[in-house]
């Protein structure tokens, strides 16, 4: 099986369910044709393919893959075995090891019927993989016990001989969903050797500490996710949902690595009485997700779905098609950015993000650890004590950057090359992850040797993998930081921090740290305190600022003092087109296709806007897509409203 993306591949999932007549399936793909797009995702429920006496009958889903072979529209198929008919997303792990045995008997049936039509390209194992909790299945709680009996914890090398809290269902349920998606992908093998094999996350800014998407490199040939509005972007307010998207294709593109990715899922109409908020993406929304998705290097997309079910929970809601199987004004609008892509194909076969060398890292362990002590409290409530503040912090400079236009990438800290020679002109930016392995401790000290720059706030490495408090002797990392913790105090949910240079004072969240200073010079504080430090060390230089400001500015709302504090203490290469200034409500990313180089740039704001680019290299702009008329000229751009404006730049 060849997989490789010439262009970009853009569809919408076909639901299929009893009750849809032949005609029917042949309009949903002759729909898929008619508006430019080229892949699908069908949902292969068992209970539609098993009759009474537990024999098959593939003869509903045979008809929506020979519309594919008609049309032209590759498909994946979602393997679905049997569950409740009130189950939406899917049950994640077998109950028992009949259950299991049942699993490996469907897979034998489904998988190797269907690769035989030619519209089937690939399979989805599982979908939206990540349970949320350890479940208490019987097959579940039996692998545990035989996974706690065979895994030894060293207290005395781990956590210096300290009792610890015990972290064995996350360090579990980590594994078991790599476990669980392996065996699917043998399975899958066995009858169909040469698919692509994909799977979709889902909810990735609480999931992602249930992935280790390194080890998924090995047996996956596609990464995906899905990003629904509705139920994904809850941290975000609504004009705040292009950056929730650009993070989530940001996660899922480092995860991936070298293998190609493309979004599962992306909300592609109303919701009613389904998902956490009621929502109807506009037109223009389609649009941007679209477009921040591809200049994301992903391979494609497709929306969830193109057709209402007409039955069960979701039953007339999420479709790109209305209830005549006509295109919506959403459809229209995803098939504008079809048209333009495949016009530009040459540009759009293989985009490159512009590297800047910032990397926001966040640590699963953080994410274990909040989860196991936070506790929920009827007096107050404050976004540090909340499970996630770690992933907002984190989130809050993505943001800052977006809005400056510049490249990001976000990476768990396990997915960051600590083996290069030299990091001159690479940063690293940990905001509030609480917990560290101690194994990443000589990582980042090497990092920092080299000549990277690493940027650390609030209260960063405060604990090691186990909870335990780092401070408590002499910090691993305290040779590059340049001091030592004298003390932690809870302040206000958010006060004021002034740094020397008078025109930098941000927002701070709950805690301020003071520091003993050693080799650190001071950046903040009076004759009294310290609280943050610029400390050389090797050939490259910490600031550590052991009070959140990313969650102040999560709080505040304010990202502008954080994107100045960021071009204070960050290298931002000259050569890269950004925003001359923060621009409040705009996005912007830049990819590179060949000699030439590409940019989107969106606008959130009530506003229309006018906007000053950074063009050092005086490159000349055409504008290859806009939704509203937007232009640039020279280095300024005029966009407006909820516009999407994709130029190109030779």
């Amino acid at each position: 099986m060849n997989h490789n993306f010439q262009v970009p591949e853009i569809g919408a999932e076909v639901f299929i369910e009893r009750g849809q007549t032949e005609q029917e399936i042949d309009t949903l793909f002759c729909q898929l044709k008619n508006n430019g797009m080229t892949i699908t995702r069908i949902r292969l429920f068992e209970p539609y393919m098993r009759t009474a006496d537990g024999q098959w009958d593939f003869s509903l889903f045979d008809r929506a893959f020979a519309a594919g072979d008609k049309y032209g529209i590759k498909i994946y198929g979602n393997l679905f075995p049997d569950t409740s008919f009130e189950d939406v997303g899917g049950f994640k792990f077998p109950r028992d090891n009949a259950h299991f045995a049942s699993i490996r008997e469907y897979i034998k049936n489904v998988v190797p019927h269907f690769s035989l039509f030619k519209s089937c390209v690939g399979w989805v194992p599982i979908n939206e993989i990540g349970s949320g909790s350890l479940p208490k299945d019987e097959f579940t709680q039996k692998r545990f016990e035989d996974w706690k009996e065979a895994t030894i914890s060293d207290k005395s090398s781990r956590s210096g001989g300290y009792e610890h809290l015990d972290f064995a269902e996350d360090r579990f349920l980590w594994e078991y969903n790599t476990w669980y998606l392996e065996w699917l992908c043998d399975e899958i093998r066995k009858y169909n050797p040469d698919a692509r094999l994909h799977v979709n996350g889902h909810a990735l800014f609480n999931s992602i500490k249930e992935y280790d998407f390194p080890k998924w490199r090995r047996f996956l040939s596609i990464f995906g996710g899905s990003a629904h509005a509705s139920w994904h972007f809850g941290n975000f307010e609504r004009d705040r949902y292009s950056i929730a998207m650009s993070a989530t294709s940001e996660i899922i593109r480092s995860g991936a690595g070298n293998l190609p990715w493309f979004m599962t899922e992306i909300q592609g109409g109303n919701n009613i009485f389904s998902a956490l908020a009621p929502l109807c993406p506009t037109a223009e929304e389609i649009a941007q997700w679209l477009w921040i998705i591809l200049f994301s290097e992903a391979k494609g997309a497709m929306f969830w779905c193109l057709n209402p079910r007409a039955s069960g929970f979701e039953a007339g809601e999420w479709a790109m098609l209305n209830y005549q199987y006509q295109p919506s004004d959403r459809m229209i609008a995803a098939s504008g950015v079809i048209k333009t892509v495949n016009q530009n194909a040459s540009l759009f076969s293989n985009l490159k993000e512009e590297e800047s060398g910032l990397n926001i890292l966040y640590v699963r362990e953080t994410m274990w650890v909040e989860n196991k002590l936070n506790i929920s409290s009827p007096i107050t409530s404050y976004q540090g004590r909340s499970a996630g503040a770690g992933i907002n912090s984190s989130l809050a400079y993505f943001e800052a950057l977006c809005e400056m236009g510049i490249q990001c990438n976000f990476k768990e800290i396990c997915e960051f090359d600590f083996l290069k020679d030299d990091y001159t002109g690479v940063t690293i930016i940990l905001s509030q992850q609480v917990a560290i392995p101690r194994d990443y401790n000589e990582k980042l000290i090497g990092f920092v040797a080299k000549g990277g720059r690493l940027i650390m706030d609030g209260l960063s490495d405060y604990y090691d993998e186990n909870a335990i408090c780092q401070w408590m002797h002499v910090h691993p990392l305290a040779q590059i930081l340049g001091g030592s913790i004298k003390e932690y105090k809870m302040r206000d949910d958010l006060f004021p921090i002034k740094f020397s240079d008078p025109n930098l004072s941000l927002s701070a969240h709950l805690w301020q740290g003071s520091i003993e200073r050693s080799t650190g010079v001071p950046i903040s504080g009076d004759s009294h305190s310290v609280y943050a430090v610029k400390n050389n060390f090797g050939k490259g230089m910490v600031v550590w600022v052991p009070t959140p400001l990313g969650l102040g500015a999560w709080v505040s709302k304010n990202f502008e003092d954080l994107s100045q504090f960021i071009l204070h203490y960050v290298f931002i290469g000259k050569n890269s087109l950004r925003f001359e200034y923060y621009q409040k409500g705009l996005l912007m990313k830049t990819v590179k296709a060949g000699n030439a180089t590409l940019t989107m740039i969106v606008n959130k704001s009530p506003d229309n806007r006018e906007v000053q680019i950074i063009n050092n290299e005086k490159l000349h702009p055409e504008v290859i897509f806009s939704n509203k008329g937007g232009m640039v000229k020279s280095d300024v751009v005029k966009i407006a409203s909820e516009e999407t404006l994709i130029v190109v730049w030779n």
